[in-house]
């Protein structure tokens, strides 16, 4: 994995060089660039799919309903909110309207490619322990590929000498459930796969 040039430049920079991004045509009926926001050095980054309609408004990622379900789940887990960077594989929002409502559409391989080199240099700012991919948007733009969730979730993958990666679903799908019984058990098996990012954590910890 390269981290080049792109280290040496401020998330605030980046952030405002993604502002006027164009790479793809997602930027035509978004409202703003949604970049990543945590600390600089942050142990883990959270990689989610795109904003959502909240996010796009907002201007910020996991603001709306899926950011307050990881939220709890990062409580849950022993994990501050603001002690981790969030971001998305795709920094617009991707929609198809419905009279007066804007209704999510899944991003295509293209578009993640051409936003890839965003995650890239936040990567490279950042520089952190561990990159939580969740859903399959983002475990293919954090590994360069299609990466099923299932056959690669809840253990550590090593990115680079310095870099583990850990794959789970997207919170977003734990609101998508239909019964009650699901949802309780997949947001348990969340809170599982959250709490080995905070084992990974506590060992750092120690090891400092």
């Amino acid at each position: 994995m390269k981290r080049g040039r792109s280290a040496s430049l401020s998330l605030s920079a980046l952030r405002e060089e993604a502002a006027g991004c164009r790479a793809c045509h997602l930027w035509k009926d978004a409202t703003q660039t949604v970049f990543g926001e945590g600390p600089k050095h942050a142990p883990i980054m959270l990689v989610g799919e795109q904003p959502g309609d909240k996010e796009d408004l907002a201007g910020k990622p996991f603001v709306g309903p899926a950011g307050q379900m990881l939220d709890r789940a990062l409580e849950e887990a022993g994990i501050a909110r603001n002690t981790v960077y969030v971001t998305n594989a795709v920094k617009h929002f991707k929609f198809m309207p419905r009279g007066k409502i804007r209704l999510h559409q899944k991003p295509n391989t293209p578009e993640i490619r051409a936003c890839r080199p965003w995650y890239e240099r936040e990567l490279a700012a950042i520089k952190p322990a561990l990159v939580v991919a969740m859903g399959a948007t983002a475990a293919q733009s954090v590994f360069g590929k299609i990466t099923p969730i299932g056959k690669n979730r809840g253990h550590l993958i090593d990115l680079d000498e310095s870099t583990k990666a850990l794959v789970t679903v997207h919170p977003s799908y734990l609101l998508r459930l239909p019964g009650e019984e699901a949802r309780v058990r997949e947001y348990e098996n969340f809170v599982r796969d959250m709490k080995i990012a905070a084992a990974l954590l506590h060992q750092l910890h120690r090891a400092a």
